[in-house]
């Protein structure tokens, strides 16, 4: 679309892809995979990523970071939101069988589209993962 100004309006429509730098590869694979329900691929030369939905996670290891990537990759510095249709008890008993700490939650945040129902626990690297249902 050209703007009034004669620029080209650029529309974003969706996340396809972000990257996550961690301190061990296997354990995140292994939290995000048992504990969210993520599929592990294995791309390119042995690289790994997280997918869910229409949606992956690139993985870049510290230290080990590819071509390019952010200006200051550092693992733990992530918060991210994750809807899911599973209802919040049964999210909630099923972290519990994980032996994954909740640090907050039930409780209501604003999503993109809005009201939700979330509660927060903490991957592998300290990120902070919000996992939650629209109301």
């Amino acid at each position: 679309m050209i703007t009034q100004k004669g620029l080209i309006e650029i529309n974003i429509n969706r996340l396809d892809h972000l990257v996550l730098t961690v301190t061990n590869i296997d354990k995140t694979c292994d939290f995000y995979s048992r504990v969210l329900g993520m599929k592990v691929i294995t791309f390119g030369e042995g690289r790994k990523a997280l997918h869910f939905g229409q949606q992956k996670i690139n993985l870049h290891e510290v230290g080990k970071e590819f071509e390019p990537k952010a200006k200051s990759p550092m693992s733990g510095t992530a918060d991210l939101c994750f809807l899911t249709d599973i209802q919040m008890p049964d999210v909630i008993h099923h972290l519990g069988d994980c032996k994954v700490i909740i640090e907050d939650g039930p409780v209501i945040r604003t999503g993109a589209l809005g009201s939700i129902t979330s509660v927060y626990v903490r991957d592998p690297d300290g990120n902070l993962i919000e996992i939650s249902n629209y109301n």
